[in-house]
Formats: C-alpha cells, structure tokens, sequence
C-alpha cells in the first residue's frame, strides 16, 4: 500500500474546495493561492492548480481579469461567481456531513 499516494489523493479531493473557499474571501493570483495552500500544509503546485482553475472558470465559477505588472507580464487574478459561491455553500454542507459521517467511523 502507498500511503504517500493515499494521503496525495486525499489533499487533491479537497483541493477545489479549497480554492473556492480562499477566492470567496477576495481575488487572487496564482502565486498567492499556492502561497495559502502551503500556508495550510497543503502543498499543490502549479502544474495542479492552471488546469484546476480553468475547469472552474469554464465552468462558471471562478472568472479572472488581467492586471499590468510593473515587473513581468501580465498577471492573471482570479475570483469567485455567483455561481462560485452558491457551489461553495453546497461543498461546505457536504464537508460537515463528510466530517460528521467519518468521524463517527473513527469513534467505533
């Protein structure tokens, strides 16, 4: 059994979750989002999160701007929908029935 594999398949199952959550606070750049899943010990790097984020975006839930940098190209920052947020409502209620359902797995 590969536990790292195991632990790695947990991490990505709540990794939209995640950033739904973090982009219902305020906009973001892509660095900044790996910078509050590190923050949180959940490490993802950018080859995850491009093709994650735009799934989300095609889905209509996440759209993004472009904004000048004064040193590089352009920056991508994006933010929630209306849409987004309504998702977002629906997976915390899942998470707190998931939450509620393991934990009284792990208490038997």
């Amino acid at each position: 059994m590969n536990l790292e594999n195991t632990k790695a398949q947990m991490r990505k199952g709540v990794l939209e979750f995640c950033i739904l959550s973090i982009l219902s606070e305020d906009e973001a750049y892509v660095s900044d989002l790996i910078n509050k899943m590190k923050d949180a010990k959940l490490i993802v790097v950018e080859g995850t999160l491009y093709p994650l984020l735009n799934r989300l975006k095609n889905e209509g839930v996440l759209e993004y701007r472009w904004e000048e940098s004064k040193s590089g190209p352009p920056r991508k920052y994006y933010k929630i929908t209306p849409e987004g947020k309504a998702m977002l409502d629906e997976l915390k209620q899942s998470w707190q029935e998931l939450i509620t359902s393991v934990n009284s797995i792990l208490s038997i």
